[in-house]
């Protein structure tokens, strides 16, 4: 290094490369301000859905008609106007803090920007109804779609809790306050009971939603839902007459009650179900599979199908001969003469089921004419049988040939 410094042309070099350092750290004074790299100048921008709060005394009164948010637009440099739109470190209001009630135009004020800036807001001012503030109890009723009722059910009284909100708003609302509901929702089929939380709706009569504020918002809805159902008896309906010789001596169902669903209302009135027995088809003993017969509004039968155990007899026949012919209600003034049958006996054919019929007798049956009400004379007259029951029986003679006279003793 010593040797380079005492080398003239090493200084000189050295030298020059020092001034023209010194030279181009220098500002050129002969070039123009807006060249240098600094910010400068103006813009504008507009902020959209910028809220706004009002200043107002909440506890008394309702303000209606401030809208959620406007849009401001801001003019000033630029970084003034970028630090605004980035931060958006300002607040826009309007003061109503010395609002009287009744409708009123105020302005739309804007706080908290740089004073290099100008702000323009959309809309400058607005019309608000200042009113009164009042606060109301009302009864929640509880709303359902009865079509999520499952078929063979019914829902019976909702009940809510808490059954009564208070409501707020500016008078002349809660005045229009018709309905308070609280709507259960969802769209699932109910066949128990079931319990949801609901938000309560505030109604006026057209059923329009009403701006007011809820304490609570949201109750909870309790809906009963039972099983209609009844137990009633089933009872054997014979249709149909049975074939000639064939007697039905019993019919006996496996089961002897059903369980029906339907319409509450439908279920107060019935009182049985049934099945229905075509006798006339049975030649003999059998058990049938048949259904039971429910009537319209019943929904649903428990079983829905019985046996029914149809116990016949075969008829057999036998003659019953000789039974006497009695005379009945003859006048005393009056003696009567049976000319025929001559014998005055009649002959019976008598069938039935078993030994219904072979130990009949004569003694078993009662013979008669009824002479009531006739006089001297001539007269056909009909004969009458009586005779045991569950069995049928046909006289040889249908009626009798009778001569009345007076009795001269």
């Amino acid at each position: 290094m010593d040797k380079l410094m005492d080398n003239p042309w090493f200084i000189k070099i050295m030298a020059i490369l020092l001034a023209v350092l010194l030279f181009s750290v220098v500002p050129n004074s002969g070039s123009k301000t807006n060249e240098i790299n600094v910010p400068g100048g103006n813009t504008t921008e507009t902020l959209v859905d910028i809220p706004v709060k009002a200043y107002y005394d909440t506890e008394n009164l309702v303000v209606t008609g401030i809208p959620d948010t406007v849009d401001v637009t801001i003019e000033g440099p630029i970084p003034h106007v970028q630090s605004a739109k980035a931060l958006k470190n300002f607040e826009v209001f309007v003061d109503i803090t010395n609002a009287k009630i009744g409708n009123q135009k105020v302005t739309i004020e804007v706080s908290g920007l740089s004073d290099k800036l100008k702000a323009t807001i959309k809309p400058s001012s607005i019309t608000v109804a200042v009113q009164e503030k009042v606060t109301t109890e009302f009864t929640v009723e509880a709303e359902f779609d009865n079509d999520l009722i499952k078929e063979g059910y019914s829902a019976g009284q909702p009940t809510v809790k808490p059954n009564k909100v208070k409501i707020t708003g500016a008078k002349d609302v809660v005045d229009r306050i018709t309905y308070v509901k609280a709507a259960l929702e969802g769209g699932d089929i109910l066949d128990s009971t079931v319990t949801k939380e609901a938000q309560v709706q505030v109604l006026d009569k057209e059923l329009n939603k009403l701006n007011v504020v809820v304490e609570p918002e949201i109750v909870e809805v309790t809906i009963p839902i039972k099983s209609n159902t009844k137990t009633v008896p089933i009872n054997i309906l014979e249709k149909g007459t049975p074939q000639e010789g064939i007697t039905i001596e019993s019919m006996e169902l496996d089961v002897k009650e059903a369980a029906i669903s339907g319409d509450e209302n439908v279920l107060k009135n019935t009182e049985n179900v049934r099945v229905e027995v075509d006798v006339s088809k049975i030649s003999e003993s059998t058990t049938l599979t048949l259904p039971v017969i429910i009537s319209t509004g019943i929904t649903k039968v428990t079983p829905e199908t019985v046996k029914v155990t149809v116990v016949v007899k075969s008829d057999v026949e036998k003659t019953v001969s000789g039974v006497p012919i009695k005379i009945r209600n003859l006048p005393e003034e009056y003696e009567a003469v049976i000319n025929d049958p001559e014998n005055r006996v009649v002959n019976l054919l008598v069938f039935g089921t078993g030994t219904a019929v072979t130990e009949l007798g004569p003694n078993n049956f009662d013979i008669f004419i009824d002479l009531n009400g006739l006089t001297e004379g001539e007269h056909n007259v009909n004969i009458q049988v009586n005779g045991p029951p569950n069995v049928n029986w046909e006289p040889d003679k249908s009626s009798a040939k009778i001569t009345i006279t007076r009795d001269n003793a």
